[in-house]
């Protein structure tokens, strides 16, 4: 399918050989990014909030296998040096290609794999649904499958793939997200822009509850559909990151069931995203999810110490189209609620009856699966 690459101005590829990834997308224009909140920042992280002072960029290299997190002065050294050779394989200046890693934290970077990779993949960089596969994929570690999203109105498109399946939470996760956009706007419109659809998106999403070292998202705008409406081009931006999100959530390691949770009438919307967020990073819920069993109580209870006032006895609660609890009253059909918990999706609405926010947050379920995965990570 194609997402980035249906932007005009963006070409891509990507090649991946076992546990080891190169991508590298090429597009210049003015560009913006948001990073992960864990203190211990990967190498290639320091760089880029450094780099992305400059409000452009012509391309992004990014590997998989390694984070070239926790190594220090040589990891940055490292991280600088792919800029390097990708700059050179592309005809492009260092300065102006970014860099992103995602993979097994206190490695180094193999370069001269690197090297090799970045030489085959230039030549194939191409504006199809195979290059955008190829370069999805090459960013994979655990995913289970690529991600793409595209928004596409009259006058101009915004596209996106990102990767992560595991140490997903609030603040980003384990993913890294690259997405592009026609329109012509300036930098830090752009950055405004991405902040807040990260704000309403990745950093709704739980998995977990790890925060990688590793999370980024660039948004860089090719400007070849000209000046848009502003407010247009950040609601395309939104849908195109809450989109991916979702799919982040859904692929989450050793997952089933994708878990959404939607809280209203809180006293606004950022009180709202706590209690939702709460609620889907509970290792009780999830694992209630997994084994559909309609404990509902956990919910309420997780509801109750995300620091958000609220009269516990007014609210009301249901999952799917099933009502649980209304306005304090256990009205549930345990029966019923175990049928709506059926399916791949499992949807509960919470309604605090303590103002007019709303927002939804998006975790998984909790299985066995994800214990194997992540206790043999490394070997």
């Amino acid at each position: 399918m194609k997402s980035i690459c249906g932007v005009e101005g963006v070409s891509a590829w990507g090649i991946k050989e076992g546990k080891f990834g190169l991508a590298l997308i090429r597009a210049s224009g003015t560009a913006a990014g948001v990073f992960t909140s864990n203190r211990m920042r990967a190498a290639p992280v320091e760089v880029m909030m450094e780099r992305m002072r400059r409000g452009t960029l012509d391309a992004v290299v990014v590997n998989s296998g390694c984070a070239n997190a926790y190594t220090g002065e040589r990891g940055y050294r490292d991280a600088v040096g792919m800029c390097e050779i990708a700059g050179g394989a592309l005809g492009l200046a260092p300065e102006s290609v970014g860099v992103a890693s995602t993979g097994v934290i206190g490695r180094y970077l193999d370069l001269p794999l690197i090297t090799d990779q970045c030489g085959r993949v230039a030549p194939l960089l191409a504006r199809s649904g195979e290059a955008e596969d190829a370069a999805a994929k090459a960013i994979m570690t655990t995913d289970t499958f690529p991600k793409h999203a595209l928004v596409e109105t009259e006058s101009f498109a915004v596209g996106g793939i990102t990767k992560g399946s595991g140490m997903i939470a609030p603040n980003m996760g384990t993913m890294l997200a690259f997405i592009y956009t026609d329109a012509q706007v300036e930098a830090p419109v752009l950055g405004d822009i991405l902040r807040e659809a990260t704000r309403r998106s990745f950093n709704r999403v739980v998995v977990d509850g790890d925060t990688s070292t590793n999370d980024v998202a660039f948004c860089t705008a090719t400007g070849a559909a000209g000046r848009v409406d502003r407010d247009e081009l950040a609601r395309a931006v939104e849908a195109v990151c809450r989109d991916l999100a979702v799919q982040i959530a859904r692929d989450g390691e050793g997952a089933t069931k994708l878990l959404e949770v939607t809280v209203r009438g809180a006293p606004d919307e950022d009180a709202a995203a706590a209690v939702a967020r709460t609620v889907v990073a509970s290792p009780l819920v999830k694992t209630a999810i997994y084994g559909e069993d309609p404990n509902w109580g956990r919910v309420v209870a997780a509801a109750g110490r995300a620091g958000v006032e609220f009269d516990p006895y007014a609210v009301s609660l249901s999952v799917g189209e099933i009502p649980l609890v209304r306005r304090g009253e256990i009205v549930a059909d345990l029966g019923a609620a175990k049928a709506a918990m059926r399916g791949k999706t499992v949807a509960f609405d919470l309604d605090l009856a303590a103002g007019e926010g709303i927002a939804t947050a998006w975790g998984c379920d909790l299985t066995e699966k994800y214990v194997e995965i992540n206790g043999k990570y490394t070997t």
